[in-house]
């Protein structure tokens, strides 16, 4: 497969209402499609970075950056005879979190390609030790009045969905408002996580140990942010509320993971493809985990479009040791996607593979360029 073009698309996807947590508030995601046109426009491959600064430092902007740089090294793969080729590219860069969503919009599009060339799944290029063929997606709450909570708690319920990750933030009186709220829903058979996304310091974590405890609240992600000296009190306090602390914004490279493992405060990891980097290095990371013995959540960037979206089905169906799955969120957060397939999860959270070849969707033409506003791509060519 010769490759003669990749382009940029900088897209504005619109939530359904707005969507907020301790980082970020806001009503649409800024993401990146990458295209790759290989064999004179015979196969497009389709890949999406969902750059967060707060998370890998990166931007829409930076992405093209990024891959101009992975160009200029000559290593790039412009004729791919087989994925290996994608591997040995991927593993010659320097791991190094800053160009993660870079890497993973611009790996999917290969594999996407590669695989309608092959006319094959790109399931078929990864090992198949845990693979299932379904998995069971959780839902998420975002920090916001309690009217809301209710009303989305409900349609929750009605889903048949047991496993909810709750946004908190510093507010220990309105994080309980909104567990008590989730609770007179959700009575029984619950599962509970809370994702703080650094927001809380010793103190502020010290306070809500006794909301953790009563609630039996199962997972508590990132509640500090990367680098705070205190995790080591925090994590042990929450540990002993039976609560496991899992990694997020922290753990970004294989080695940032690497060095989480071997300090113990956390004794869980979040994995997403845009913040660890694409497929290659997001198994990677969850081989090592597993060769530890550390859990693992599979997840995704809030703001997905379908094509992100139908490569974490992929990666949580290879994983059916993981913990938690979360993803597949489309028509539940977007107003409007760029693929012409609905990459949503289905009553009880359930989903199971796309299908087809490739990522198993098709991207709409006319909707990538509404959602690019109309802008031009930018766009490298084979030289």
């Amino acid at each position: 497969m010769d490759i003669d073009e990749i382009r940029f698309h900088f897209v504005t996807l619109p939530f359904v209402r707005e969507f907020s947590h301790s980082l970020k508030n806001g009503n649409s995601s800024k993401n990146v499609i990458v295209e790759v046109i290989a064999q004179g426009g015979e196969i497009i491959g389709y890949g999406e970075g969902a750059p967060r600064a707060y998370v890998t430092g990166e931007s829409p902007q930076s992405i093209p950056r990024s891959v101009k740089g992975f160009l200029r090294d000559g290593s790039f793969p412009w004729s791919i005879q087989g994925v290996s080729q994608i591997w040995d590219f991927v593993d010659g860069l320097p791991d190094k979190r800053e160009h993660n969503a870079a890497l993973c919009g611009l790996e999917l599009a290969m594999l996407d390609a590669l695989g309608k060339r092959e006319r094959r799944s790109i399931m078929d290029y990864f090992p198949k030790m845990f693979m299932s063929q379904s998995v069971l997606y959780g839902a998420v709450l975002p920090l916001g009045h309690t009217s809301r909570i209710k009303e989305m708690i409900r349609m929750i319920r009605k889903l048949e969905i047991s496993r909810v990750k709750i946004k908190m933030g510093r507010n220990l009186e309105e994080n309980r408002e909104i567990i008590e709220t989730v609770c007179s829903v959700l009575e029984k058979d619950r599962h509970l996580k809370a994702d703080v996304n650094g927001a809380w310091d010793r103190e502020t974590a010290f306070k809500h140990l006794p909301l953790i405890a009563e609630y039996h609240i199962e997972v508590i992600e990132q509640p500090m942010a990367p680098g705070d000296p205190d995790i080591a009190a925090v994590s042990a306090r929450l540990k002993a509320c039976n609560a496991k602390i899992m990694a997020d914004e922290s753990a970004c490279s294989f080695h940032d993971v690497q060095a989480l493992v071997a300090e113990g405060h956390y004794n869980m990891i979040n994995v997403r493809l845009s913040k660890c980097g694409g497929f290659r290095r997001s198994l990677r990371i969850i081989d090592f985990l597993r060769s530890k013995g550390v859990s693992f959540q599979v997840a995704c960037q809030l703001g997905e479009s379908g094509v992100l979206s139908a490569a974490g089905r992929a990666l949580s169906l290879l994983c059916k040791d993981a913990l938690y799955h979360d993803g597949s969120y489309d028509d539940f957060l977007l107003k409007e996607n760029v693929t012409k397939q609905n990459v949503s999860f289905g009553q009880g959270g359930w989903a199971g593979p796309l299908g087809g070849v490739g990522l198993g969707v098709e991207v709409s033409g006319s909707n990538l360029r509404h959602l690019s506003d109309g802008s031009d791509p930018i766009s490298f060519r084979r030289p």
